[in-house]
């Protein structure tokens, strides 16, 4: 038998405490009791003790002195993230304590700290000398890791999972970069601790450059905040965050406050918050919270690019067959030329909806109520006026197939209102309406597959609708912007909300064709269009605003080798285009683009006096294993310029991160000014959770 396998039961083979009355387990080639008190292991030595593994090529016990003398090369295990490596060691019987020279101690597969000496002490501190430590790969051929630090003395914590180190220096590329006297560093099995987090350098055109240090403070298990003071020539920020975890929910709470001299004498702020609770019989109530000192603050400082804020409040439950839902809201524009006291700025909503199955009728029905409420803070006639509404909707559809497979729908519903009005003298203080409106759907998809293994599937589908004309219309909050696409080309309305349905007979007609390719790829086309007997009230650049529709036109396109493209647009019959949406992707293993056309013509009905057109552009190129460049662009085509600019690089391998970017924004107003963005932050991985990311460690030559 090659090894020799020993398990000593007896509790003085190893000399353990008498009170654990567990035994170690010795594996050896070779084991001889040379005396009483002197054993020797020879030959692949493995001892096992208490999630202590111990492999060496040699190892003496003394049982008179208590001690194991053990011969490398050494590998100590101790767990799945703590391994130690040694030419030599003395170590105490339990293994726990003791010394090992010219020792490497691994943590979690990702730091080394390599030592002239290494002292472990009751298994829970392990102290080294002369320490070099490097998350860094070191190969003969490139022994000189891109950062270490080196320290007079190292001592890692392994129950509080922390590394503190005396008399630290940073080297790049072992040149001496920054001298700390004392240095505390969280191991890698540890996912938070209170410290500094790497800082990220930041520029821009209009606060120059600055410094931005990120502090993170655990508050217990529950919570932690982060606070990061941003100091440059122009500006002094502190930004926070704060995060908290209940048995029910979560919150979290951020913002910033600063002086600076773009607005002189004017302490500057943003706050945002979000969280959830779940409450008894299923209910959720949820929050968010956006609030900016002026209107430029956000965009000033790169917080974000949103030109209207939105706070909430709801409570909801939403189940098989029913849905409850309240919010009230409060929003804020942004955007130049939006008085904020003339739009909706509170607003309060309300609904029920429960589905079933009507008796004989079959098929499914819906019955709904709700509520809706806003309020405009200006009391000017029409620009503040404000409006309550109550609703009630039952609506029915059943879905039969006949014959060949046509495939009819059936539907109706009935829209019951009461609206009361403020501040608006063209409408009435209260009023009452109820709006029928009925559809029949066919579809006749017919499928055929060719010699080729190619599927064709093609489907004629028509929707013949009817409602009335409504003799008096209510106030419209709702439906000011129209929608005409593929998914409400057989709908009721092409208005989202229920201010504005469509009155009349109308009719829709559509065809559809796919093809799904054996090779892998498919592609789809589908055009439309509806008819009316009176226009619907759409206003000039819908593409509705005629008793005829302008042709609705969509393709999409996906190839396997991961290219993509989705294209609407609405075309009349002269060819002009009212609008126009078309996207293509491409995802590769080394290179992702998306880009993408709009273009919108003037509709002076739906608060768009212009054309809009734009041109954006997404772009992500994986260089090599540890290079990434990304870039983006947004063109504004009618105003013959950019509007957005940005391009960045990443490079990063086992033990360093770093990330480049610059940004430019060229639109102008009389709040928003044109800036440039420069950013650079450095992370060294391997300490706390900074992990790999997914990047390979380098392989050594030898």
């Amino acid at each position: 038998m090659r090894r020799f396998l020993a398990t000593l039961a007896l509790l003085g083979a190893l000399a353990l405490p008498a009170q654990a009355q567990e035994a170690a387990t010795l594996v050896a080639d070779r084991v001889e009791v040379r005396s009483a008190t002197l054993l020797v292991a020879e030959g692949n030595v493995e001892v096992f003790w208490r999630g202590v593994r111990l492999k060496a090529s040699r190892i003496t016990y003394d049982r008179a002195a208590d001690r194991l003398t053990v011969e490398g090369p050494i590998v100590l295990t101790d767990g799945e993230d703590v391994a130690i490596f040694a030419d030599a060691a003395e170590l105490s019987t339990d293994l726990r304590d003791g010394l090992m020279q010219s020792a490497r101690v691994v943590l979690a597969q990702r730091l080394q700290l390599a030592a002239v000496q290494i002292a472990r002490v009751e298994g829970r501190y392990t102290e080294m000398s002369r320490v070099v430590a490097s998350s860094c790969q070191v190969c003969p051929e490139d022994p000189v890791p891109l950062w270490s630090i080196r320290a007079r003395r190292v001592i890692h914590d392994q129950q509080e999972r922390q590394i503190y180190f005396d008399g630290a220096q940073l080297r790049v590329m072992d040149i001496p970069f920054a001298y700390i006297p004392r240095l505390r560093f969280p191991d890698p099995t540890l996912k938070r601790a209170t410290g500094f987090l790497f800082p990220t350098l930041r520029s821009t055109s209009q606060l120059g450059t600055g410094l931005k240090v990120p502090y993170f403070v655990t508050l217990g298990r529950y919570a932690d905040i982060t606070v990061t003071p941003y100091l440059s020539r122009r500006t002094s920020t502190l930004e926070l965050r704060f995060r908290r975890a209940f048995r029910t929910g979560e919150v979290e709470f951020g913002g910033a406050i600063s002086r600076d001299d773009l607005m002189p004498g004017e302490t500057r702020y943003f706050v945002v918050g979000s969280g959830g609770f779940d409450l008894p019989r299923g209910f959720r109530l949820s929050f968010g919270l956006e609030a900016v000192f002026d209107d430029a603050y956000l965009f000033d400082y790169g917080y974000g690019s949103q030109d209207r804020l939105e706070s909430s409040l709801a409570l909801t439950r939403t189940r098989r067959d029913e849905h409850i839902g309240a919010r009230l809201l409060a929003f804020r524009s942004l955007r130049e030329g939006e008085v904020n006291s003339t739009q909706p700025g509170i607003v309060g909503e309300a609904v029920f909806e429960r589905r079933f199955v009507p008796g004989p009728l079959g098929g499914v029905a819906t019955l709904r109520f709700g509520a809706l409420a806003l309020a405009r803070s200006s009391d000017l006639d029409s620009a503040g006026r404000d409006v309550g509404r109550a609703s009630a909707t039952l609506g029915w559809e059943r879905t039969e197939v006949f014959g060949p497979g046509l495939v009819a729908t059936a539907a109706f519903n009935v829209l019951a209102q009461s609206y009361t009005v403020e501040d608006d003298a063209a409408f009435a203080t209260t009023a009452t309406r109820v709006h029928p409106e009925a559809a029949l759907t066919l579809r006749w998809p017919l499928a055929r597959t060719a010699r080729t293994g190619a599927r064709h599937v093609l489907e004629p589908m028509a929707m013949l609708a009817w409602a009335p004309e409504d003799p008096d219309p209510a106030p419209n909050e709702d439906s000011t912007v129209s929608e005409f696409d593929e998914a409400n080309l057989l709908a009721f309305s092409r208005l989202p909300g229920e201010d504005a349905p469509e009155p009349g007979l109308r009719f829709a007609l559509g065809l559809g064709w796919t093809r799904y390719d054996p090779a892998g790829w498919s592609m789809g086309v589908v055009a439309g269009r509806l008819f009316r007997e009176m226009p619907a009230g759409f206003g000039p650049g819908t593409g509705l605003d005629d008793t005829r529709s302008d042709w609705l036109l969509g393709i999409r396109l996906d190839l396997p080798n991961r290219l993509g493209l989705t294209g609407r647009a609405l075309v009349s019959d002269a060819f002009e285009v009212s609008k126009a949406d078309i996207k293509m992707r491409y995802g590769g293993t080394r290179f992702d683009v998306e880009t993408g056309f709009l273009y919108l013509a003037a509709a002076p009905s739906e608060n768009r006096p212009d054309e809009l057109a734009e041109w954006t552009v997404d772009a992500t190129w994986r260089i090599d294993s540890q290079w990434t460049g990304r870039a983006d662009w947004r063109y504004d085509v009618e105003a013959g310029r950019a509007t957005t600019a940005g391009i960045g690089f990443g490079w990063r391998n086992e033990c360093v991160n770093v990330d480049l970017s610059l940004s430019r924004r060229f639109a102008s107003s009389t709040s928003l000014r044109p800036t440039t963005d420069f950013g650079l932050s450095v992370e060294l991985t391997g300490f706390g959770t900074g992990g790999e990311g997914g990047v390979p460690r380098r392989r050594c030559m030898n």
